[in-house]
């Protein structure tokens, strides 16, 4: 099926009488799931993110990601509720590459930005796009400080399939930018007693969410995500976050890695990596050179590093390699 085909496709299902449409979860860190939402939520969703960037009916909004997945499907909805003009790009990793005309609001994987950001023509075109939201995956230090100079509003989303796509934003782009994110209208947070993130938006899911999210709020109501609750590897009673190892390492490692945990029978986890790279010899002497000793991976393994269908790191999958 084209892309066309596939977005049209979701556009009659919209427009059908079922209150529902069915989506599915990302699957980074476990098996995919298949969940039924409603079309009212997703179109409060959708006016939520209108109203805060303030975009008006006739602007211009580029889908370049699946619609398999909320991200593509609330670009969609977005332009159907606001009365923007969708044009559909098939989702590759330069969505630029062939598209030069004008637009106001693009949503963007950090992988997408990476490699636009490579090519000259390409990113002179993304920096004429007044409103670029980044989702699916974290915004690297790297990758933030490239967009700090941007003219356009340049946003970090935070959000999961069961949110319905973002329910905060973090501002990248101008002497604004920031490394927390601040709720959107009608969202509240708080931390749970494991010091994960719960949202609770109404509007949006009927029932309070509590995530696997480790997070810190700030006085204003301002987070940030510090890391995932199963991310955590307990070796030899010393608590270490696999997403701040991989933040260390991220700026100096030109290759796909991915940190994990294995058994060990002294420590009961050691950290792992595995690296998709001919010189591992290279990614070990890093590692060493970078990390604090207690962080630094006791075994490496050169392999494809597994991947879900959107492009995050499978954790689980990464975790198996290891057993």
């Amino acid at each position: 099926m084209t892309f066309d085909a596939e977005t049209e496709q979701f556009i009659s299902q919209w427009n059908d009488a079922a209150p529902t449409i069915e989506v599915t979860t990302s699957g980074s860190t476990g098996q995919p799931k298949r969940l039924r939402v409603e079309k009212r939520r997703m179109e409060a969703s959708a006016r939520m993110t209108l109203d805060f960037l303030g975009l008006a009916e006739g602007d211009t909004a580029m889908l370049c990601l699946p619609t398999s997945y909320i991200a593509g499907k609330m670009m969609v909805v977005r332009a159907i509720v606001g009365r923007l003009r969708l044009v559909a790009v098939p989702p590759s990793n330069r969505p630029f590459a062939e598209f030069d005309e004008a637009v106001d609001f693009v949503a963007l994987t950090p992988a997408q930005v990476h490699h636009t950001l490579l090519h000259a023509s390409d990113r002179e075109r993304l920096r004429r796009v007044r409103h670029v939201i980044i989702g699916g995956a974290a915004v690297g230090d790297n990758l933030a400080a490239e967009l700090r100079d941007f003219p356009g509003n340049i946003w970090s989303t935070y959000g999961m399939t069961e949110t319905l796509s973002h329910v905060a934003l973090r501002r990248l782009s101008g002497p604004e930018a920031t490394d927390f994110y601040r709720p959107l209208g009608g969202i509240e947070i708080s931390l749970t007693n494991r010091q994960t993130l719960r949202i609770v938006a109404p509007h949006l899911c009927a029932e309070p969410l509590e995530t696997n999210d480790l997070a810190e709020i700030q006085p204003d109501g301002s987070f940030r995500i510090v890391g995932r609750e199963g991310n955590t590897i307990n070796s030899g009673g010393v608590k270490i976050q696999i997403e701040e190892v991989e933040a260390r390492l991220a700026p100096h490692i030109g290759c796909p890695f991915a940190v994990s945990a294995a058994p060990d029978e002294v420590y009961g986890e050691i950290v792992v990596l595995v690296a998709q790279t001919e010189n591992l010899d290279e990614v070990e002497n890093l590692c060493k050179s970078l990390l604090p000793k207690r962080w630094q991976p006791k075994r490496y393994l050169a392999a494809t590093v597994p991947t879900t269908q959107s492009g995050k790191i499978d954790r689980a999958a990464v975790k198996m390699i290891f057993r």
